[in-house]
């Protein structure tokens, strides 16, 4: 005696339910992509139209455009879909241009290597 599963039964868990919807892709990078879903296949790879990468540092924020993106599931970590009704931010976020986002990644970047580097000088004091 076999059983069948009817074939739309993982159709919740699949990525079909998103088709044509704008989603938040989150990769292992740590990077955010956002854009509508077009295509994807058994492995998680996936296709965004109007995709963005969102860069958010502090109170600052921008999306900088990519166009037609393909992502390799191996990267995805999650996708989630963007409620078209809801902000996507929290009101007190500021919009900034592509170098001035740069710019304050790179102040943020500078700001933890200096905190790294002074917490490996201070390691010595460690009495344990």
């Amino acid at each position: 005696m076999s059983w069948a599963e009817p074939a739309d039964v993982y159709l919740s868990t699949s990525l079909a339910s998103y088709l044509d919807k704008k989603l938040l892709v989150l990769l292992r990078d740590g990077r955010k992509l956002l854009g509508i879903l077009r295509s994807f296949d058994q492995f998680a790879n996936v296709v965004l139209e109007g995709a963005c990468e969102r860069v958010i540092v502090g109170d600052l924020y921008c999306d900088i455009p990519l166009g037609l993106y393909v992502i390799r599931g191996e990267n995805v970590v999650l996708i989630g879909e963007l409620d078209p009704l809801k902000r996507e931010l929290p009101p007190n976020m500021v919009r900034v241009s592509e170098p001035e986002i740069k710019s304050a990644q790179k102040v943020e970047r500078d700001a933890s290597e200096l905190k790294g580097t002074m917490k490996k000088r201070m390691d010595f004091l460690d009495m344990d």
